[in-house]
């Protein structure tokens, strides 16, 4: 489920698990809670960039 929700299965994978999706209702359900998840990360790794920035500039 987070291979797909982060989009790194391989074009197989994901046909099958979006096939498997389309009958599984608990499934969707995880899914959708997932679904924040990749944007939290980016914003968690945007954040730890900034901090190492500020650790580098000079004071």
């Amino acid at each position: 489920m987070a291979a797909y929700a982060l989009g790194v299965l391989d074009e197989e994978d994901h046909e099958v698990f979006e096939r498997h999706l389309m009958a599984c209702e608990e499934c969707q359900l995880e899914l959708r809670e997932l679904s924040e998840v990749p944007g939290f990360l980016d914003a968690v790794r945007r954040d730890r960039s900034n901090d190492l920035n500020e650790d580098r500039t000079p004071h």
